[in-house]
């Protein structure tokens, strides 16, 4: 193990634990000691979102079925959305992920199993294990002043000029980059992103970056609407008070649009969607739903033959979400809202729940 001269790792740091649903509790751990292979991260800045919610509440209580398994196991330090500095590793480390000591660095949300069938054919985002930072044992997560990074870590630099709550975001917007690629968006789409938190603005971006004829974004709030146009959309509605159905296909010539990209979480985007949409349109599902949705299957098959796929991490997309945050291309001091220190994740996880309050909440550790 090779350890930074300037900075004397501690033997105990500060850390969020999960004990069960709704009892997180600020405590005092080991620092993790690196092995072979892994790497110690001092951690910079851990996003907050829809997932961690999804945990805090547990799943059972979230998804309102007592019959669902437990979504995460307790006693665990949460956080996947994270960026640190290498404080400690060793050559076989450092040349698997080509950094050193003092490298800024973010690591995918998964650990790949390797072995699956699933890492096998190289769609390692499905790993039928699936361990993923904060969620399990196996893979302590960041809302904590150190984060072990282990052997099956997928880790990229990024530049240390940005702010680490923008670093802490590529997380988020790899995800929304991977449902962009999910769609296949050609010049030529119409394309509607339902919600502009994280995901959807993050969705709005990556979309515009596709050039297609037309960007058109939704959402009830309308500083939201104003951050989406300024990371790329066409044009704004909001669903409390616009028409949006009848304005997408006033813009169509009557048909709807070509791709509609659902980022919200609510049951109603679903139907909106699919009613949106133009035969032989493409629906693409990234949310975390509180409750089952039900819809009528004959508009998807026998009315429009819609295209509908789900989306899950962001596989293949965190150079080019590194690249697009270290561009400044985002509005990200607009995005980033709120952060806070380690004592305050209640509050933290409570600004996440309500989300009027909020866009993008980070904890810094330190």
């Amino acid at each position: 193990m090779q350890q930074s001269e300037n900075d004397d790792i501690p033997q105990r740091m500060r850390a969020v634990v999960s004990y069960g649903p709704e009892d997180y509790r600020l405590t005092d751990l080991p620092v993790p000691r690196p092995g072979p292979g892994e790497a110690l991260l001092r951690v910079a800045a851990v996003g907050i979102c829809a997932s961690d919610l999804k945990c805090y509440h547990g799943a059972a209580k979230f998804w309102g079925d007592e019959s669902r398994p437990a979504w995460a196991e307790t006693e665990v330090v949460p956080g996947h959305e994270f960026v640190g500095d290498i404080v400690a590793l060793d050559d076989e480390a450092r040349a698997r992920w080509g950094v050193d000591v003092g490298d800024r660095v973010v690591a995918e949300q998964i650990l790949p199993c390797g072995q699956c069938r699933y890492c096998e054919r190289g769609q390692y985002w499905m790993c039928a294990v699936h361990d993923i930072f904060g969620f399990k044992r196996a893979a302590m997560g960041a809302m904590a002043e150190y984060v072990l990074l282990p052997a099956r870590s997928l880790v990229h630099p990024i530049s240390a000029s940005v702010p680490p709550a923008h670093a802490a975001f590529a997380e988020p917007l790899s995800c929304a980059l991977h449902a962009v690629e999910r769609a296949g968006i050609t010049f030529d789409d119409v394309v509607v992103v339902a919600g502009c938190g994280p995901i959807g603005l993050g969705m709005v971006a990556g979309a515009a970056a596709k050039n297609p004829a037309k960007v058109i974004a939704l959402d009830m709030a309308d500083d939201k609407l104003a951050l989406a146009r300024a990371c790329g959309a066409d044009l704004t509605l909001n669903i409390n008070r616009d028409d949006v159905v009848g304005t997408v296909r006033e813009l169509t010539g009557g048909y709807g649009a070509d791709v509609y990209l659902e980022g919200t979480g609510h049951p109603s985007a679903v139907l909106q969607g699919l009613n949106l949409l133009r035969k032989l349109g493409t629906y693409v599902e990234y949310s975390v739903f509180g409750s089952d949705v039900t819809v009528d299957w004959s508009i998807i098959s026998d009315d429009k033959e819609l295209d509908v796929r789900g989306a899950h991490l962001g596989p293949h997309c965190w150079p080019a979400a590194i690249r697009m945050i270290e561009s400044g291309r985002l509005p990200l001091e607009r995005i980033c809202t709120h952060q806070l220190p380690l004592d305050r994740f209640q509050e933290g996880l409570d600004l996440v729940a309500d989300g009027s309050a909020s866009i993008k909440v980070s904890l810094l550790p330190r």
